[in-house]
């Protein structure tokens, strides 16, 4: 049997056609979680052009792996699993490279001294916990929700939330000013 010119042209276009559906599906799912990714990277960096420049990754990697993934289902998850380990990096990163005073970058935004001190507080807790913090109470999403984000079992996700707010207690009673403003 042999393949003509003609058959080889139409499964070109027919391939071509597929990756262009594949591609538009992809772009569509990511557009509909676009705020909650803006959101959890938001939290995480602090910084919107930072937390653009994480969601553009995210997407890219995930678009890169797409065809690991088995379950449709699961992208959302996949795809915050994905943010929060760029945040992560780009985190440690920013702790390699520290600024000297005269190149740090005016705040976009003033941040008010009780945001300021919440801030630096959730700095101070241990990672797997903050990460929890953040989700739950900067991002609203439920225990389900980030045991399937994290891959664990949602009785450990309440255990770490249990003691990431035993944690921030800790520290915010350390806070000696924190109770006396008004």
């Amino acid at each position: 049997m042999t393949v003509s010119k003609a058959d080889t042209e139409l499964h070109t276009l027919s391939v071509d056609a597929d990756y262009a559906c594949e591609e538009e599906r992809f772009y569509q799912t990511v557009l509909s979680h676009r705020n909650q990714l803006y959101q959890i990277a938001c939290s995480y960096l602090r910084n919107k052009e930072d937390a653009l420049e994480a969601i553009q990754e995210a997407t890219f990697r995930a678009w890169k792996k797409r065809k690991i993934l088995k379950n449709p289902a699961a992208f959302k998850p996949w795809i915050i699993r994905i943010l929060i380990y760029i945040c992560i990096d780009e985190q440690r990163r920013r702790k390699r490279i520290s600024p000297i005073p005269e190149q740090m970058p005016e705040p976009s935004v003033q941040l008010d001294h009780r945001r300021m001190q919440m801030l630096s507080v959730l700095e101070k807790i241990k990672p797997k916990y903050r990460h929890i913090l953040l989700l739950r109470y900067y991002n609203d999403m439920t225990v389900p929700e980030i045991a399937r984000i994290l891959d664990k079992p949602e009785g450990t996700i309440k255990t770490w939330q249990h003691q990431a707010l035993k944690q921030l207690r800790k520290h915010m009673d350390k806070q000696e000013d924190w109770y006396n403003e008004t």
